[in-house]
């Protein structure tokens, strides 16, 4: 079982820069692949980035272009998303995400079995 904490959310204004913390309580987190996902109201869960956990390779959704970096220490069982450039069409709940094992697909939200509460980033303009 893995249990995933998000925090660092909060409220930027545009072009500014938070970073995303999301803490996993489980054994091993070294062999568990992280992902970060976003929802704005009414609006699908859309990928944002993940970070495999063999390799490190790094994965980033489309409308990231290079604001975005992932990364995570496995002494701290963390995984981090700084953002910077956030604009306002950022605002959303930001979920941490995590499966067992190599990731097959990064954007899939059923890669992920394991999902945390969700933190609230709002960008005002």
């Amino acid at each position: 079982q893995v249990q995933l904490v998000e925090s660092g959310g909060g409220l930027v204004q545009a072009g500014g820069s938070l970073r995303l913390s999301c803490v996993a309580s489980v054994r091993g987190f070294s062999a568990i692949s992280m992902g970060w996902f976003r929802q704005a109201p009414a609006m699908e869960r859309e990928f944002v980035a993940a970070i495999n956990w063999s390799d490190s390779n790094k994965y980033y959704g489309e409308f990231v272009k290079g604001r975005f970096t992932i990364s995570r220490d496995n002494l701290e069982s963390t995984v981090y998303l700084k953002m910077n450039s956030l604009k306002p069409e950022g605002t959303a709940v930001y979920y941490c995400a995590a499966r067992q094992g190599d990731i097959q697909s990064a954007e899939g939200y059923d890669e992920y079995r394991y999902w945390g509460q969700g933190t609230q980033v709002t960008v005002s303009s």
